[in-house]
């Protein structure tokens, strides 16, 4: 993959020395209901899963990069999941660290990751799954032209209750 980067961000593959950011997000127990998950993973996991990073799209329907700002520090992961090439679309979903978050770095990372799903992918949408009181990731991507197109209610269960989760999808 190429190098990708405008004046907010640089987005790269993920890299070995990642792994503590990467820890340190994966297993932040605020962000699990939004990734529906109930555990936290290991470092000998995040590991595994690092040393398997390099596999095509094509195998394994996801890629993570790591956003890295302009003093190289790592400031977060934009991922595109569940690819899908014969209908040209694919997820997409982030993390920042709080310390960078409302920076503009999110906004900057999906500027990047959709001229990466357009120029590379061939991409035709891209799609975001957001939970309704979510009010940063839901203001993030109606910022960046997302439109709504749905909601699933009730779908995700987490603090004893039920939540909807909202969908917004992009055309690219």
């Amino acid at each position: 993959m190429m190098h990708l980067q405008n004046d907010r961000i640089s987005l790269r593959a993920v890299e070995p020395e990642d792994i503590d950011v990467l820890f340190e997000l994966e297993n932040d127990p605020g962000l699990w209901k939004y990734s529906n998950r109930v555990q936290p993973y290991s470092k000998d996991l995040l590991k595994r899963y690092l040393d398997n990073a390099h596999q095509h799209i094509l195998e394994s329907r996801q890629v993570k990069l790591s956003m890295v700002n302009s003093k190289s520090a790592v400031v977060g992961f934009i991922d595109l999941f569940d690819y899908e090439p014969l209908h040209h679309r694919a997820g997409v979903g982030l993390a920042v660290r709080k310390e960078h978050q409302t920076q503009g770095y999110g906004a900057a990372s999906l500027d990047l990751i959709e001229v990466y799903a357009r120029r590379y992918l061939h991409l035709h949408q891209l799609y975001a799954h957001i939970s309704s009181e979510n009010k940063i990731s839901i203001r993030l991507f109606e910022g960046q032209a997302y439109s709504f197109v749905g909601t699933k209610k009730d779908w995700n269960f987490y603090d004893g209750e039920f939540h909807d989760e909202l969908i917004y999808q992009k055309i690219i």
